[in-house]
Protein backbone atom coordinates (compact mmCIF):
# COMPACT_ATOMS: atom_id res chain seq x y z
CA UNK A 1 0.00 0.00 0.00
CA UNK A 2 1.10 3.67 -0.42
CA UNK A 3 1.47 6.25 2.07
CA UNK A 4 -1.90 7.29 1.45
CA UNK A 5 -3.78 3.98 1.89
CA UNK A 6 -4.09 4.13 -1.96
CA UNK A 7 -3.30 -0.28 -3.51
CA UNK A 8 -0.57 0.62 -5.63
CA UNK A 9 -0.45 -1.29 -8.81
CA UNK A 10 2.46 -3.86 -8.57
CA UNK A 11 4.46 -4.20 -12.04
CA UNK A 12 3.14 -8.18 -12.11
CA UNK A 13 -0.86 -6.85 -11.76
CA UNK A 14 -1.29 -7.61 -8.40
CA UNK A 15 -2.41 -4.93 -5.65
CA UNK A 16 -0.14 -6.23 -2.95
CA UNK A 17 3.59 -6.68 -3.07
CA UNK A 18 3.29 -10.50 -2.76
CA UNK A 19 0.60 -13.38 -2.38
CA UNK A 20 -0.32 -14.88 0.88
CA UNK A 21 0.66 -18.02 -0.04
CA UNK A 22 -0.08 -19.79 3.42
CA UNK A 23 3.31 -19.76 4.87
CA UNK A 24 4.62 -17.94 8.42
CA UNK A 25 3.55 -14.48 8.65
CA UNK A 26 7.42 -14.05 8.69
CA UNK A 27 8.37 -15.59 5.08
CA UNK A 28 4.62 -13.87 4.31
CA UNK A 29 6.40 -9.99 5.05
CA UNK A 30 9.80 -11.73 3.59
CA UNK A 31 7.82 -11.67 0.30
CA UNK A 32 6.56 -8.20 0.69
CA UNK A 33 9.90 -6.16 0.97
CA UNK A 34 11.33 -8.39 -2.01
CA UNK A 35 8.50 -7.65 -4.08
CA UNK A 36 8.10 -4.10 -2.57
CA UNK A 37 12.20 -3.36 -3.06
CA UNK A 38 12.23 -4.69 -6.72
CA UNK A 39 9.33 -2.36 -7.35
CA UNK A 40 11.06 0.38 -5.60
CA UNK A 41 14.23 -0.12 -8.02
CA UNK A 42 12.73 -0.85 -10.74
CA UNK A 43 9.46 0.81 -11.77
CA UNK A 44 8.57 2.84 -8.97
CA UNK A 45 8.56 6.19 -10.97
CA UNK A 46 5.89 7.28 -13.85
CA UNK A 47 7.12 8.79 -16.54
CA UNK A 48 5.04 9.93 -19.63
CA UNK A 49 4.00 7.63 -21.90
CA UNK A 50 2.75 4.90 -19.73
CA UNK A 51 6.61 3.35 -18.88
CA UNK A 52 8.03 3.45 -15.16
CA UNK A 53 11.41 3.70 -14.18
CA UNK A 54 12.83 2.64 -11.17
CA UNK A 55 15.26 4.66 -8.38
CA UNK A 56 18.65 1.89 -9.36
CA UNK A 57 17.99 3.91 -12.72
CA UNK A 58 18.09 7.27 -11.03
CA UNK A 59 20.66 5.88 -8.32
CA UNK A 60 22.61 4.64 -11.44
CA UNK A 61 23.01 8.09 -13.00
CA UNK A 62 25.34 9.38 -10.01
CA UNK A 63 28.42 8.44 -11.57
CA UNK A 64 30.81 6.23 -9.97
CA UNK A 65 28.85 5.16 -7.45
CA UNK A 66 25.53 4.65 -8.12
CA UNK A 67 25.83 1.73 -9.61
CA UNK A 68 27.36 0.22 -6.73
CA UNK A 69 24.71 1.06 -4.47
CA UNK A 70 22.12 0.10 -6.86
CA UNK A 71 23.69 -3.26 -7.08
CA UNK A 72 24.25 -3.63 -3.39
CA UNK A 73 20.58 -3.11 -2.78
CA UNK A 74 19.86 -5.84 -5.27
CA UNK A 75 21.75 -8.35 -3.42
CA UNK A 76 19.03 -8.11 -0.35
CA UNK A 77 16.62 -10.34 -2.95
CA UNK A 78 19.10 -12.60 -3.81
CA UNK A 79 20.01 -13.16 0.24
CA UNK A 80 16.29 -13.13 0.96
CA UNK A 81 16.41 -16.31 -2.07
CA UNK A 82 19.69 -17.93 -0.49
CA UNK A 83 17.80 -18.04 3.18
CA UNK A 84 14.85 -19.42 1.50
CA UNK A 85 17.40 -22.26 0.16
CA UNK A 86 17.03 -21.69 -3.51
CA UNK A 87 19.23 -23.95 -5.39
CA UNK A 88 22.53 -23.00 -6.35
CA UNK A 89 21.93 -22.35 -10.43
CA UNK A 90 18.83 -20.14 -9.66
CA UNK A 91 20.47 -18.02 -7.72
CA UNK A 92 23.52 -17.83 -10.37
CA UNK A 93 20.65 -16.94 -12.49
CA UNK A 94 19.48 -13.59 -10.55
CA UNK A 95 23.15 -12.83 -9.97
CA UNK A 96 24.27 -12.73 -13.49
CA UNK A 97 21.41 -10.75 -14.00
CA UNK A 98 22.84 -7.78 -10.91
CA UNK A 99 25.58 -8.56 -12.74
CA UNK A 100 24.21 -7.71 -16.28
CA UNK A 101 22.95 -4.42 -14.75
CA UNK A 102 25.93 -3.45 -12.90
CA UNK A 103 28.72 -4.18 -15.45
CA UNK A 104 26.17 -2.50 -18.41
CA UNK A 105 24.89 0.58 -16.74
CA UNK A 106 28.57 1.28 -15.36
CA UNK A 107 28.91 2.35 -19.36
CA UNK A 108 28.23 5.73 -18.97
CA UNK A 109 24.79 7.33 -21.10
CA UNK A 110 24.38 4.01 -22.45
CA UNK A 111 24.16 2.27 -19.55
CA UNK A 112 22.11 4.17 -17.59
CA UNK A 113 19.40 4.08 -20.82
CA UNK A 114 19.85 0.47 -20.27
CA UNK A 115 19.29 0.59 -16.75
CA UNK A 116 16.14 1.62 -17.18
CA UNK A 117 15.36 -1.12 -19.08
CA UNK A 118 16.78 -4.26 -17.69
CA UNK A 119 14.78 -4.25 -14.69
CA UNK A 120 16.97 -6.70 -13.05
CA UNK A 121 15.39 -7.01 -9.34
CA UNK A 122 12.02 -7.74 -10.94
CA UNK A 123 13.50 -9.93 -13.03
CA UNK A 124 14.70 -11.39 -9.91
CA UNK A 125 11.92 -11.43 -7.78
CA UNK A 126 9.50 -12.86 -10.49
CA UNK A 127 12.23 -15.96 -10.83
CA UNK A 128 11.76 -16.18 -7.07
CA UNK A 129 8.02 -16.52 -7.16
CA UNK A 130 8.04 -18.93 -10.58
CA UNK A 131 10.36 -21.26 -8.09
CA UNK A 132 8.12 -21.25 -5.83
CA UNK A 133 5.70 -22.51 -7.79
CA UNK A 134 7.88 -24.93 -9.98
CA UNK A 135 11.21 -25.12 -9.04
CA UNK A 136 12.53 -28.16 -11.07
CA UNK A 137 11.01 -26.06 -14.20
CA UNK A 138 12.33 -22.67 -13.08
CA UNK A 139 15.79 -24.46 -12.36
CA UNK A 140 16.34 -26.09 -15.53
CA UNK A 141 15.55 -22.81 -17.26
CA UNK A 142 17.86 -21.09 -15.06
CA UNK A 143 20.22 -24.14 -16.17
CA UNK A 144 19.91 -23.21 -19.95
CA UNK A 145 19.98 -19.58 -19.30
CA UNK A 146 23.27 -19.78 -17.38
CA UNK A 147 24.94 -22.14 -20.14
CA UNK A 148 23.80 -19.79 -22.67
CA UNK A 149 25.40 -16.89 -20.84
CA UNK A 150 28.72 -18.52 -20.45
CA UNK A 151 28.63 -19.84 -24.28
CA UNK A 152 27.63 -15.93 -25.10
CA UNK A 153 31.02 -14.78 -23.03
CA UNK A 154 33.22 -17.28 -24.54
CA UNK A 155 32.35 -16.03 -28.02
CA UNK A 156 32.81 -12.51 -26.96
CA UNK A 157 36.34 -12.96 -25.60
CA UNK A 158 37.37 -15.37 -28.12
CA UNK A 159 36.46 -12.46 -30.99
CA UNK A 160 37.72 -9.93 -29.04
CA UNK A 161 41.23 -11.93 -28.60
CA UNK A 162 40.87 -12.41 -32.66
CA UNK A 163 40.48 -8.90 -33.28
CA UNK A 164 42.87 -7.93 -30.87
CA UNK A 165 45.31 -10.38 -32.99
CA UNK A 166 44.47 -9.02 -36.56
CA UNK A 167 44.55 -5.55 -35.00
CA UNK A 168 47.95 -6.17 -34.33
CA UNK A 169 48.63 -7.96 -37.35
CA UNK A 170 47.80 -5.33 -39.65
CA UNK A 171 49.69 -2.66 -37.53
CA UNK A 172 53.01 -5.00 -38.18
CA UNK A 173 52.27 -4.95 -42.14
CA UNK A 174 51.86 -0.89 -41.79
CA UNK A 175 55.09 -0.31 -39.43
CA UNK A 176 57.43 -3.55 -41.13
CA UNK A 177 55.77 -3.85 -44.67
CA UNK A 178 55.70 -7.29 -44.48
Amino acid sequence: MSVDDKPVRMPHGRSDPAPDDGGSTDENEQLKRRDWLAWLLDSSVPIPGGYRIGLDGIIGLVPGIGDAIGGGLSTWIIYQAYKRNVRRMVLARMVINVIIDGSVGAIPIIGDLFDFFWKANLRNSRLMERYNRNPESTYKRSVISNFLFFLGIVVVVVLLIYAVIALLQLVWSVLFGS
